[in-house]
């Protein structure tokens, strides 16, 4: 009897090796002693006694993969997030190199590092829009940081979905759309990794999954970064054109909560303790923009749920001059806006 092996075993020894653990971490105080207090009848233990100086601690990570043979990586926006860690790239035991963020774009939850290397092991990128519902795919990554070369099989469960992701180093709401949703397991610290057609080439980036919820992940289209990868290989960094303001979308319940005569729109507000809601030097301040203007349309299309005032920002180029309908107080007016590079 002839043994039959698995295509997936072909796959995982073409993809694995280019399949990398990111490490990020800090420099943190010592800890010598501490004290624990009862919360909720258990112990929380908090630091009591510090030592002198400081030490690099880990402070999260996540996956990655090498996207060239001089070592340009893919990954998620939130993995690197922590604009004060220092990130090292885990390949195998014995080769571990410091990674440089690149670019990150937040809108889609991406970003591109560089390690120095040569001759490493990269993953050749698929076409997303050629991804068909009930194909089969494979989620490869890291899980917890721990369990290197984890692969998890299953079949492409939806198209063009749209999800609001909260990450877990400061809870922020990123709403990411156009995703490919799959039943592959997808775990905590797989974020980043790939998601491979049977070919074994790159169809989408892990990055969500719906927790609570069994055989439900998300991954972003590789077709999604393909031009901003070439941007920056070529000038090293992502062009985008730039708004500059922060804002919530508004719906009839939100509205209604806040007695506002509207329920669509973008309400320009600044978050809690955060920036000003109008960047200074951007676009939106040379437009006059105000912090509490509602951003109705723009170029005469509603901003909504879903169609939020990102969404229809990416889709213009630098330069573009955009029409803004904007209710300020009772009164609607109309702003014409150019478009800046986003810094």
């Amino acid at each position: 009897m002839i043994r039959r092996k698995s295509p997936i075993i072909a796959i995982a020894k073409k993809v694995c090796p280019a399949v990398i653990t990111i490490v990020a971490s800090r420099d943190l105080p010592q800890i010598e002693e501490f004290y624990f207090v009862p919360v909720r009848g258990e112990k929380i233990a908090l630091p009591k006694k510090m030592k002198e100086g400081s030490q690099k601690t880990k402070i999260g990570g996540g996956s990655g993969f090498i996207v060239s043979a001089d070592g340009y990586i893919l990954t998620c926006n939130h993995v690197v997030e922590d604009k004060e860690a220092d990130f090292t790239v885990i390949i195998d035991p014995d080769h571990k190199y410091p990674a440089q963020v690149l670019a990150k774009d937040p809108l889609i939850d991406m970003a591109i590092l560089k390690i120095e290397g040569k001759k490493l092991p990269f993953l050749r990128l698929g076409n997303s829009d050629k991804v068909e519902l009930g194909e089969s795919v494979l989620a490869v990554g890291n899980p917890l940081g721990e369990f290197e070369d984890t692969l998890s099989a299953g079949i492409v469960s939806g198209l063009s979905r749209k999800i609001t992701a909260y990450n877990g180093f400061d809870a922020k709401a990123t709403n990411l759309r156009g995703l490919i949703q799959t039943d592959a397991a997808i775990n905590p610290g797989n974020s980043g990794g790939p998601l491979v057609d049977m070919q074994g080439h790159v169809v989408g980036i892990n990055t969500a999954m719906i927790m609570g919820a069994e055989n439900i992940g998300f991954a972003l289209p590789i077709n999604y970064i393909k031009e901003d990868l070439k941007e920056v290989k070529k000038g090293g960094k992502i062009k985008r054109p730039y708004l500059g303001v922060k804002y919530i979308l508004l719906s009839e319940e939100i509205s209604k909560a806040n007695k506002l005569p509207v329920n669509y729109g973008a309400l320009i507000v600044r978050e809690m303790f955060g920036e000003p809601a109008v960047a200074k030097n951007s676009s939106a301040e040379a437009a006059g923009l105000k912090e509490y203007d509602i951003v109705l349309e723009i170029n005469g299309k509603k901003i909504t749920q879903d169609s939020s005032l990102s969404d229809m920002v990416s889709d213009c180029s630098i330069g573009d001059e955009v029409s803004l309908l904007v209710l300020r107080g009772k009164e609607e007016i109309e702003l014409k806006v150019v478009l800046k590079e986003r810094k």
